[in-house]
C-alpha cells in the first residue's frame, strides 16, 4: 500500500455482513446450479458453461484462451473439459484461421442440441438459488456494480 494513504478504515457491521454473505454464495451458487444441472440433464456446469459461451459466440466458435477466461479458468482447464466435450462430439477443436497457431473451440449442432437440452434445467436453477431473491429489485444497477467489482483489477497492494 503507498505510504500517503491513509490506513483502511474498518468494515462496518453491515458491510462486514455483506462480505461474508457474498462469500458463501460465491461458493454455493455455483455448487447448487452444478447439482442441479447434474440431477434433472446429466451435464455439470464445467461443462454447460463453455457450450453457452460458445453458442454465442459468432459463428459458434473462440479461441481456447478466450474461452477459458469467459469461463474463469486457466487454459490447461479449459482444454480438459473441451477434450471431454470432443470426445462427446459437442465441440470441435480446430486450428485459428487468423494466425494458424491458436486453436479455436466450436460447438458442433450435437453440442447445441445438448445445451438447448439442459437449459431449463440451468434455467429453473439459476431463477430459484439466485434470481428469484431479488425480485422488485434494479438488476441493471446491480448487474453494473457486479461488472465493475469483477473489472476493477488487482486493486490496492
Amino acid at each position: 500500500m503507498p505510504s500517503d494513504q491513509p490506513p483502511p478504515q474498518p468494515l462496518t457491521a453491515s458491510e462486514e455482513a455483506f462480505v461474508r454473505e457474498l462469500s458463501r454464495v460465491m461458493l454455493a451458487l455455483p455448487r447448487a446450479v452444478d447439482a442441479d444441472i447434474v440431477r434433472e440433464a446429466g451435464l455439470p456446469l464445467s461443462e454447460y458453461t463453455p457450450l453457452m459461451h460458445l453458442s454465442e459466440a459468432p459463428g459458434r466458435a473462440m479461441r481456447m484462451n478466450e474461452l477459458a477466461a469467459a469461463c474463469s479458468i486457466s487454459l490447461s482447464g479449459m482444454t480438459r473439459v473441451v477434450t471431454r466435450l470432443e470426445k462427446q462430439g459437442w465441440v470441435e477443436r480446430t486450428k485459428s484461421a487468423e494466425d494458424g497457431r491458436g486453436w479455436n473451440a466450436a460447438l458442433t449442432d450435437a453440442g447445441l442440441a445438448r445445451l438447448e437440452q439442459a437449459w431449463p434445467a440451468f434455467l429453473v436453477s439459476v431463477r430459484w438459488h439466485l434470481v428469484d431473491h431479488f425480485d422488485g429489485q434494479d438488476l441493471t444497477h446491480l448487474t453494473a456494480a457486479l461488472r465493475h467489482v469483477a473489472t476493477s483489477g488487482e486493486g490496492p497492494a
